[in-house]
């Protein structure tokens, strides 16, 4: 649900693997997909994936898992959209940035539906209808549920790293601290993070940023895993010609996730009493930016 760059890539990999896979998305994409299937485009693949695709929220009718992949802005609508279709039993994975999508999916949802977050760690870009490009990475990392064993198994045989955590939760702020560190910078900057971090002071904003998430990460009892100040210095690092998912946003014109990632730890930073103004400014500058319209042309990278 949603057949973004995420969706596209991971539909396209357990399509490759032999589940059946429908694509639900907007109508250029689907008019793409239902004429030539998919075209996946990796380092060393470049192929026609075919599969099935719809814009109908109808279309998750009888599915065993739905990929949750729309934007974080609009997941009560999309859960409102699905939520007549869905089988019973039937495993919603929200594979979205921001650390709260599960829990809003899961008011909308009936109660008897299992929803469980899943945090993505992958450089994907859609370069045209029907066409998905994979910069790197890929892997996630799903919250425990009845089908998260089984689930996890077919995503590993389809070439999809997956890994059932119990603190899915501090997983989710991981990530979103690494987006609140990079996303605003990539997208006003208009640089993909390797040049990015070449730039004097960005790497100083860059760790403001990320002490004022992890203050408030603790003021909320969340406990990351891992070293997260490694994580962020690992992203130039590893995906030094990637544009944030913000950057490709503004570039096309689109509303941005801003208030979900950095905009939530101002609002989670405002419940807990914990100043939050880098982010809030970073949050305001990507919001003056989307006014400003997008230029047109397209970035890779998620």
């Amino acid at each position: 649900m949603g057949a973004g760059a995420v969706g596209c890539y991971y539909g396209a990999l357990l399509s490759r693997a032999g589940h059946p896979v429908t694509l639900i998305g907007r109508e250029a994409h689907v008019q793409a997909v239902q004429q030539r299937g998919l075209r996946l485009q990796t380092a060393v693949l470049d192929v026609q994936v075919p599969m099935q695709a719809s814009t109908e929220a109808s279309a998750v009718q009888g599915a065993d898992v739905v990929l949750f992949c729309v934007k974080s802005s609009d997941s009560e609508d999309a859960a409102r959209q699905i939520r007549p279709f869905l089988a019973p039993g039937a495993l919603v994975l929200t594979l979205q940035n921001g650390a709260d999508n599960d829990e809003r999916v899961c008011a909308v949802l009936d109660a008897s539906t299992p929803v469980a977050a899943a945090v993505v760690y992958v450089a994907t870009a859609m370069a045209g209808p029907g066409h998905v490009q994979h910069h790197g990475r890929g892997e996630l990392v799903i919250a425990p549920s009845p089908r998260s064993e089984a689930v996890a198994a077919q995503f590993a045989a389809a070439g999809i790293p997956t890994q059932i955590s119990d603190n899915v939760r501090g997983a989710l702020w991981a990530k979103l601290v690494l987006n609140c560190a990079y996303n605003a910078l990539s997208a006003l900057a208009l640089q993909p993070y390797g040049p990015l971090v070449q730039v004097p002071g960005v790497t100083d904003v860059i760790a403001d940023t990320v002490a004022e998430c992890l203050a408030v990460a603790q003021a909320d009892g969340v406990t990351i895993p891992g070293d997260i100040q490694a994580a962020v210095r690992g992203i130039a690092a590893t995906m030094p010609g990637q544009y944030s998912s913000t950057a490709q946003d503004l570039a096309r014109g689109k509303p941005s996730e801003i208030d979900h990632l950095n905009g939530y730890v101002v609002r989670r930073g405002a419940a807990l009493g914990v100043p939050t103004p880098l982010n809030r400014a970073l949050q305001v500058l990507v919001k003056l930016a989307e006014g400003r319209g997008g230029s047109g042309s397209a970035f890779g990278g998620g």
